[in-house]
């Protein structure tokens, strides 16, 4: 039997200086916690998987609201794996459904750094990230999708990315990978071989003052201006300790 669950997360000024966490949802085997914020004033939340899902059949979603004047992180406790699907005879099973909907409010800050997405063999994952950003809100936003577990090719993936800032639309791509996607995924025009892909999303004000110089990040990442308040760093790597210290080393030389 398939699961339908959606959970919840709501940052809020605090009105002491800080942010407070008034709606802290769990559904299904996502289950969003209150942890400890590192530094600053903000809040932070860890998702922890309750249960094995995706899995085929699986309708999942996500929900993360940052009013006005709020600041969040999003981390998560492990990796989220996309399963195979439940089979009937010789049928194959049904796809995974996983949405993913980020509104940030004015002057709001939104850190979202979950774990990998891990694409295991015979499985079959549609993700789907949307983005409504404030004109004055700050983003930091990180997907990793790793093709296949060791020494397994991967399942079939699709993903994609719509971010609209200030009403108008500022990113919106797709990236399918595995057996059930169009022939040349794996070619050198999309992923060339490597195992791990992932971005990097930057929105913020000072990019509309200064933008983002396009250049080279090694010889398989590359930092790309957009047009709007924000900077997207691509990269692939041959597995999910190189793609991550390539993503960390944008960032911390975009926050420089």
């Amino acid at each position: 039997m398939s699961v339908h669950a959606t959970a919840r997360i709501t940052a809020a000024p605090d009105g002491r200086g800080g942010t407070a966490l008034p709606v802290l949802e769990s559904d299904g085997p996502l289950a969003p916690r209150r942890t400890r914020a590192a530094t600053g004033p903000g809040a932070r939340v860890t998702v922890v998987g309750a249960m094995s899902a995706p899995l085929g059949g699986d309708r999942l979603a996500l929900e993360v609201a940052v009013r006005d004047g709020a600041a969040l992180t999003v981390d998560a406790a492990a990796a989220m794996i996309a399963l195979p699907g439940r089979r009937t005879g010789d049928e194959p099973g049904d796809h995974a459904r996983y949405d993913l909907r980020l509104t940030v409010g004015e002057d709001a800050v939104l850190h979202w750094l979950p774990e990998q997405l891990i694409s295991v063999t015979g499985s079959d994952l549609r993700a789907h990230t949307r983005v409504e950003l404030a004109p004055t809100a700050r983003l930091v936003l990180r997907e990793e999708q790793i093709l296949g577990r060791h020494g397994e090719p991967p399942g079939t993936l699709t993903t994609r990315l719509t971010v609209h800032h200030a009403g108008r639309p500022l990113l919106d791509q797709q990236l399918a990978i595995g057996p059930g996607a169009p022939g040349g995924w794996d070619g050198g025009a999309v992923i060339g071989g490597h195992r791990a892909v992932g971005q990097l999303l930057l929105v913020a004000s000072e990019f509309d003052e200064k933008p983002a110089t396009a250049r080279l990040l090694g010889d398989t990442a590359v930092l790309t201006p957009l047009a709007g308040p924000g900077a997207l760093v691509t990269a692939l790597a041959p597995d999910a300790r190189a793609l991550r210290r390539v993503l960390d080393d944008a960032l911390a030389d975009l926050y420089r």
